[in-house]
C-alpha cells in the first residue's frame, strides 16, 4: 500500500520515501551478470521474495502463493519498469520501440490491477483492492503512481552501466545522476576511453 497523506511538509527530493523503496525493491530483483541472482525465476522463488519483503513491513499483504506463471508476469512488469527507469537515465537503448512496448505493457497492467482510492480523515492513499499476486502488482503500481504525483518520478532511475541497470534514487541536486555508484561510472568512463584509444590506433597515418 502506498500512501499520500495530506498535512506533513513534503520530503526533500533527495529523501528516499517508502514508495521509492517499494519500487526499487521490486525492480532490483534481476540477475545482472555481476553477482546478483534472479529472484523471480519461478513461483517458489517469487513467493520467497514476497515472504522476505513482508517480514519488513507487510506491504504486500502477507503470505502469498505464487505460480511459475505469476513469476513470469512479475518479470514482465519488472522489465517494463526497468525500461522506463533507463529512459530516465537517458539510456539510448531503452528509447524508441523498447520504451513504447514498456509503456504499452504498463497500460495493460493498469487495467489488470486497478487501484482504489482510500479516503480517511488522516489523508488519501491508493491501494489494491485485490488479493494474492494481483495485490502485489497493484501495490507496486500504487507506489509508482503516488510517487509520480510528487513530480520526482524522473529521479527513480536505472544505472546506465550495462549489464548493471540497478535501480536507484538520484539524490543529486539537479537530478543529473546516471549511475548507481561511482564504480559503475568509472567502468563506463574506462570503456569509453579504451574505445577512443582503439579508434585512434585504427586511424590511417598522416601523409
Amino acid at each position: 500500500m502506498s500512501s499520500a497523506a495530506a498535512g506533513p511538509a513534503e520530503p526533500s527530493p533527495r529523501t528516499v520515501v517508502p514508495m521509492v523503496e517499494t519500487v526499487l525493491a521490486f525492480v532490483n530483483t534481476r540477475a545482472d551478470g555481476g553477482g546478483r541472482q534472479e529472484l523471480f525465476g519461478d513461483g517458489q522463488a517469487f513467493a520467497a521474495w514476497l515472504a522476505e519483503r513482508d517480514e519488513f513491513g507487510g506491504e504486500f499483504g502477507g503470505e502469498t502463493v505464487a505460480t511459475d506463471a505469476d513469476a513470469a508476469a512479475a518479470r514482465e512488469l519488472r522489465d517494463a519498469l526497468v525500461t522506463l527507469l533507463l529512459a530516465h537515465s537517458g539510456d539510448e537503448g531503452s528509447l524508441g520501440e523498447s520504451l513504447r512496448h514498456a509503456e504499452q505493457h504498463l497500460r495493460r497492467a493498469g487495467t489488470l490491477y486497478p487501484l482504489a482510492t482510500v479516503v480517511t480523515a488522516g489523508g488519501v492513499e491508493l491501494a489494491s483492492p485485490q488479493a494474492g499476486v494481483p495485490r502485489v502488482f497493484g501495490t507496486v503500481l500504487a507506489a509508482v503512481t503516488t510517487f509520480a504525483q510528487t513530480g520526482d518520478w524522473g529521479r527513480i532511475k536505472a544505472c546506465r552501466n550495462p549489464p548493471c541497470h540497478f535501480g536507484f534514487f538520484d539524490r543529486t541536486r539537479n537530478g543529473s545522476g546516471l549511475y548507481c555508484s561511482t564504480g559503475c561510472g568509472s567502468q563506463v568512463s574506462m570503456r569509453n576511453y579504451r574505445r577512443r584509444q582503439r579508434r585512434g590506433s585504427d586511424a590511417p597515418p598522416e601523409a
